[in-house]
């Protein structure tokens, strides 16, 4: 898929809030400090659409992004640890959950997951969750350029392994660098695939 027109829409605070269309939807969410902004302006080839912070827990709002007029983008907020209030995280939780089970036209939840860890039970959980819901949703390692090639493999391995104490199989997967562009095509050509299923060029 080429990017054409990738542009920076509205913000939300609440789910009614969030613009009324039947285009299909594609969530992006993960613990903070993921690296989700720089990963969304390298696949949307544009460096200030997401804004980027060295401080984690930025993104606070549901922000919506048209691509190609075709379809959304959606930066939500992240989970876990974040340098806010418990007020301001708790408002998160429920802004979160509130998208996941009641927004209509959401097609897939790329949750993103830092490829230098090993695996963190907040992320297992988050996904534990999704699949209960029945949203679908993808893994995305983030910062595949941060670790030499055995470790990075050692660590997919490791998610492999406890994604099957709990799923029949492993979702689909994503290996990326917001640094090299690593994952780029893949992730950009999933997310035409599944528009192509829905009808749309």
């Amino acid at each position: 898929m080429k990017i054409q027109k990738a542009e920076f829409l509205k913000s939300s605070a609440e789910l009614n809030q969030c613009p009324e269309t039947e285009w299909p939807e594609y969530a992006f969410i993960g613990r903070s400090n993921v690296g989700k902004s720089s990963l969304i302006n390298m696949l949307m080839d544009h460096k200030g659409l997401a804004k980027t912070s060295s401080r984690p827990g930025k993104t606070q709002l549901i922000n919506h992004f048209t691509v190609n007029n075709q379809w959304y983008l959606v930066d939500l907020p992240g989970y876990g640890w974040a340098k806010v209030s418990k007020k301001a995280k708790e408002k998160f939780q429920l802004l979160i959950v509130d998208y996941m089970e009641k927004r209509k036209n959401l097609t897939n939840v790329f949750v993103l997951i830092d490829s230098r860890h090993e695996p963190q039970k907040i992320d297992l959980e988050f996904m534990e969750w999704l699949g209960e819901l029945g949203v679908p949703f993808s893994m995305v390692f983030t910062k595949i350029d941060k670790l030499n090639g055995n470790k990075l493999n050692g660590n997919l391995k490791d998610y492999r392994k406890k994604m099957l104490e709990r799923w029949e199989e492993v979702p689909v997967s994503f290996s990326t660098s917001a640094e090299t562009g690593a994952g780029k095509l893949e992730l950009l050509g999933y997310i035409g695939e599944i528009n192509r299923q829905l009808g749309l060029n």
